[in-house]
């Protein structure tokens, strides 16, 4: 699963990269974790491409409580037209979830004791921002206020992160965000496999990204390098 990541671009480079009409401000963030406000990019009933903040752990329209989105924060990629939870928002609502880089827990041998987990930070080689396929669903609370929530579409691990983990977010090139963001649920499906191995970079980095309290650019270094400094 996916269960934090950073996103530092500002909105003036975000709107470039993905050629936004409308983008709302938000300040960066190196340890985004689910429950929180994220960035979504979305395609309007118009073709605009825009950025609000949606909460993340996905709310389907049929729910009767929203807590269910605490644990539909990541949907494997594989069953989306199978799944109740996400079957309507894969036919609708797709979307993308702009990021730096996301975190993964490695689980490691401790001799004595038991198991740990070595967390370690994933980004592009280019260092560009990453655009994660997501799906995202609108909720009507009693009061009748609409609460917009997203979860991120995970895949099987390409070969630099297996060791790591066994499933990644689904990454998107450039030249598929149009079929991600259309109507196409046979494009879209096309598109559900793991992004290069070749175009990734990854590293061992501080235990302190468990503590979602955390919230420094520090996180994002390579284990040892925060430390020296």
């Amino acid at each position: 699963m996916c269960g934090r990541y950073a996103l530092e671009a500002p909105r003036s480079q975000l709107s470039r990269r993905f050629a936004l009409d409308e983008c709302v401000d938000f300040p960066a963030r190196y340890n985004i974790a689910p429950a929180s406000e994220i960035a979504v990019i979305r395609q309007s009933p118009v073709g605009e491409r825009v950025l609000h903040l949606l909460r993340w752990g996905l709310v389907p329209h049929w729910a009767k409580d929203p807590a269910i989105g605490a644990r539909l924060i990541n949907a494997r990629g594989e069953s989306l037209s199978e799944k109740p939870a996400f079957r309507e928002a894969f036919r609708r609502r797709r979307c993308l979830i702009p990021a730096s880089g996301f975190y993964e827990w490695q689980r490691t041998a401790a001799a004595p004791g038991p198991a740990r987990k070595q967390p370690y930070y994933s980004s592009l080689k280019s260092g560009e921002t990453m655009a994660i396929g997501g799906l995202w669903e609108a909720w009507t609370m009693p009061s009748g206020e609409i609460l917009r929530s997203c979860c991120i579409v995970t895949t099987a691990a390409n070969e630099l992160l297996q060791p790591i983990h066994a499933r990644m977010p689904l990454i998107l090139a450039a030249e598929h965000w149009p079929a991600w963001l259309s109507t196409s649920v046979a494009d879209a499906r096309a598109l559900i496999r793991p992004f290069p191995a070749v175009a990734m970079q990854t590293w061992p980095v501080s235990p302190r990204v468990g503590r979602s309290s955390e919230d420094d650019s520090a996180l994002t270094a390579a284990l040892g390098k925060e430390e020296e400094s």
